[in-house]
């Protein structure tokens, strides 16, 4: 919406941003690509004639995207603003990996893992650090630039389904479609009723365990990076299933505090902007 089109009203600028927003966001709602002007307005709590104003007026911002006579997507305006604000957000670093550190040495030398969603190509993960001691990484079957130049689908994994609990609908339908790696472990979540069941109970607890789920004869926990209401990645925490058999109480607290720590580096950053990147 441009300066001309907010100063050509009566309304109270932030009561017309805050409209904006809501209509931005219920297409991350809604799920899916393209949608009506009514169920847009319901979605947003705006009858049809505003939400059809804004959407006219997004139109030509680039931010949404006419398809067709009451028909509208989001456009690529929203897609460059939000990668506007992942330029300022905050990049691995040392204070970064302090805390995967801090999370070893809780866990009594567990393998630590920070994956962030990558939209590029599908939905998926990618792991862009970790603390994992003197290991070679070989007992996991990969070395370490093998984890941090793949990116791998979240069907599996606790740090996988961590973040696909949190992603839209429509996201979360994409990735059931897609096969199960054939390298997953023998834990691995093969009915997808039984995969939105678990993903509606890391929503709850706000963590997730995996049994060797990514591998055999490894258990992992997780919990989220989040972003406002946006999910952004997950850390993940690695033990021999004969080390950690059942992940304790300990584990689990200090992978959710850890995961809390990485979050509050973005919490600094303006919530409508993630709310463009997915919520």
């Amino acid at each position: 919406m441009t300066g001309n089109e907010i100063s050509n009203t009566s309304e109270p600028r932030s009561r017309l941003v805050d409209r904006f927003i809501r209509v931005q966001k219920a297409f991350a709602q809604l799920g899916g690509e393209v949608h009506g002007t009514g169920e847009i307005a319901k979605a947003a709590g705006l009858d049809d004639a505003t939400t059809s104003r804004i959407l006219q007026a997004g139109v030509y911002g680039g931010f949404f995207e006419r398809i067709s006579h009451g028909k509208y997507r989001l456009g690529v305006g929203a897609a460059h603003v939000g990668m506007h604000a992942l330029a300022h957000a905050p990049a691995k670093d040392d204070s970064t990996h302090t805390i995967l550190e801090e999370l070893r040495e809780a866990t009594d030398g567990g393998l630590v893992f920070q994956y962030m969603l990558a939209t590029i190509g599908g939905a998926q993960r990618q792991c862009i650090d970790m603390a994992v001691g003197d290991s070679d990484l070989v007992e996991l079957g990969m070395t370490a630039l093998d984890i941090l130049s793949v990116t791998r689908s979240l069907r599996t994994g606790a740090s996988g389904r961590t973040i696909l609990a949190y992603l839209p609908a429509a996201l979360q339908e994409l990735v059931l479609a897609e096969p199960i790696p054939a390298e997953a472990g023998p834990g691995v979540y093969r009915d997808d009723k039984e995969l939105l069941a678990s993903l509606e109970d890391v929503r709850d607890r706000g963590y997730a365990l995996g049994y060797e789920e990514c591998m055999p004869l490894w258990n992992s926990c997780a919990a989220p990076i989040v972003w406002g209401e946006a999910i952004m990645g997950a850390v993940l925490l690695l033990k021999p299933a004969t080390v950690m058999p059942e992940a304790p109480e300990s584990v689990i607290e200090a992978t959710k505090a850890a995961a809390s720590k990485l979050s509050a580096k973005l919490s600094h950053l303006s919530e409508p902007m993630a709310m463009m990147l997915g919520s």
